[in-house]
């Protein structure tokens, strides 16, 4: 088991545009269908893997590009590592005072390792100064317990190997 971090940063107007947030259908339109659906099928099903956008559903990290991976830890606290410095680098923009306390960061950043050390994903977002949005998500993998059918991004760790740790709790992105 080993754990993929991924952030996403942007204006809230993109990030709330779910339908690139969330993957096709697994079973494409029948033959029948009219070719508006069927072509709107198509651009979904292209696009999604494609957008740097967070899916709707945490686990769905592992269908988008390895290039999204910014750090791969085999041990819970080096993922909580990446997540703390994460928060602290963008707390003073969260639009939420109380969420810059770093009292509540460090709740916050414990609760995650608990939930990975437990096999769990963790999935965090917050509104920034202006009309922005961050979100932070750590997700288990090899395998992930909501959805073991999903692959490893980096295809060089079957779901039965320990990934290496890549560049520690600050690791920023994997070559």
């Amino acid at each position: 088991m080993h754990h993929h971090g991924y952030l996403w940063h942007g204006p809230k107007s993109r990030f709330d545009q779910d339908a690139l947030r969330r993957p096709p259908h697994p079973q494409p339109p029948p033959a029948e269908s009219p070719p508006e659906l069927v072509q709107r099928y198509r651009e979904v099903a292209a696009a999604f893997p494609a957008s740097d956008l967070p899916p709707l559903e945490t686990a769905y990290w592992l269908l988008k590009p390895r290039s999204l991976v910014r750090g791969t830890w085999s041990e819970a606290a080096g993922a909580g590592g990446w997540l703390g410095d994460r928060l602290a680098e963008f707390a003073g923009r969260f639009a939420d005072e109380e969420q810059r306390d770093g009292r509540h960061l460090a709740v916050v950043v414990g609760a995650a390792v608990e939930r990975l050390a437990a096999g769990g994903d963790v999935s965090l977002g917050f509104y920034l100064e202006r009309p922005a949005f961050v979100s932070l998500a750590l997700v288990t993998c090899a395998p992930n317990r909501t959805r073991p059918e999903l692959p490893c991004p980096l295809a060089e760790y079957p779901a039965s190997a320990t990934a290496p740790e890549t560049g520690g709790p600050s690791a920023v992105g994997i070559s």
